[in-house]
């Protein structure tokens, strides 16, 4: 069953699928499509519904020919989920129910796109007990996100990320990297090389309560979300600023970082809005 939270948008494929199944991304096949490829022969593709007339009449050995299309192929799109120590933080709302819903929104996306979907969790190590293999049949897909989004992340690191690339196909994929990227960023960036081979989409999912919501005169209490060790500061209008301040050196760190692999990040603080992920394709997704 479909959760209601789930939201339908558009994604686009940077690459060629080499599936030999039709689906609603560009291929590299022959086959049904309105791509226009080239004229070849009628020996070498026996099909005379899509004879080329004028070039038949043009040869000057009378070979007659047809048209051919590139097919449209499917594709392999995975969420790739954070489930470490920073995602339980709860602000504005809980960080896994957000990403529940916009794995069950990539999710039902892809089944409308005819396209196979899989779902992967990590923390220090890849979650077996949260995946999902490649299948154009959801409900399992949705039974375990509908779980996301009640879970309660442990006090671990997102080490795993390493790994996650062991457990995709050979093949390139359309893979959303779900995650608040709280992590060291030469971890990041090893993880990136690891994954490079497939199209990378990094949601960073931030709140709010992380950094421009904190009081702005008293104690408050600070907990590391990877540790658990909590600290109790004064905060002042200085203190709040250079937390606002280091948010926003993180975020141009991230969006150099992710560049620099041709991977632009998706920010979502807050909330989820579908429209702004199409639009992102459109803006990023090269025709």
């Amino acid at each position: 069953m479909i959760p209601t939270f789930a939201q339908s948008f558009s994604y686009r494929i940077n690459r060629r699928s080499q599936s030999y199944h039709a689906g609603d991304h560009r291929g590299v096949q022959s086959g049904v499509g309105l791509e226009f490829r080239d004229n070849v022969p009628l020996v070498d593709y026996p099909d005379a519904r899509r004879i080329a007339i004028s070039q038949s009449i043009q040869d000057p050995s009378e070979q007659v020919y047809v048209r051919v299309f590139n097919q449209k192929n499917p594709a392999s799109v995975y969420a790739v989920c954070d489930l470490s120590g920073s995602m339980r933080f709860e602000g504005t709302r809980s960080k896994t129910a957000l990403a529940a819903e916009i794995a069950a929104s990539i999710a039902y996306s892809a089944s409308l796109a005819n396209d196979r979907f899989a779902f992967l969790g990590f923390d220090r190590t890849v979650r077996n007990d949260w995946a999902v293999p490649l299948s154009r049949k959801m409900h399992e897909a949705f039974s375990l996100i509908q779980k996301l989004h009640t879970y309660h992340a442990p006090q671990a690191n997102a080490e795993g990320l390493l790994d996650v690339g062991r457990y995709l196909g050979k093949s390139r994929g359309l893979v959303f990297l779900i995650s608040d990227f709280h992590l060291p960023l030469p971890t990041l960036e090893r993880a990136l090389n690891s994954l490079s081979r497939h199209q990378i989409v990094p949601i960073v999912l931030w709140d709010s309560g992380e950094y421009r919501r904190l009081p702005a005169f008293g104690l408050g209490d600070i907990v590391d979300p990877e540790t658990g060790e909590q600290r109790t500061l004064f905060f002042r209008p200085d203190l709040r600023r250079k937390f606002e301040s280091l948010f926003q050196a993180r975020r141009e760190q991230l969006k150099a970082l992710f560049m620099r692999y041709e991977m632009p990040p998706f920010f979502v603080e807050d909330s989820f809005a579908a429209d702004a992920l199409s639009k992102y394709f459109y803006q990023f997704s090269t025709l």
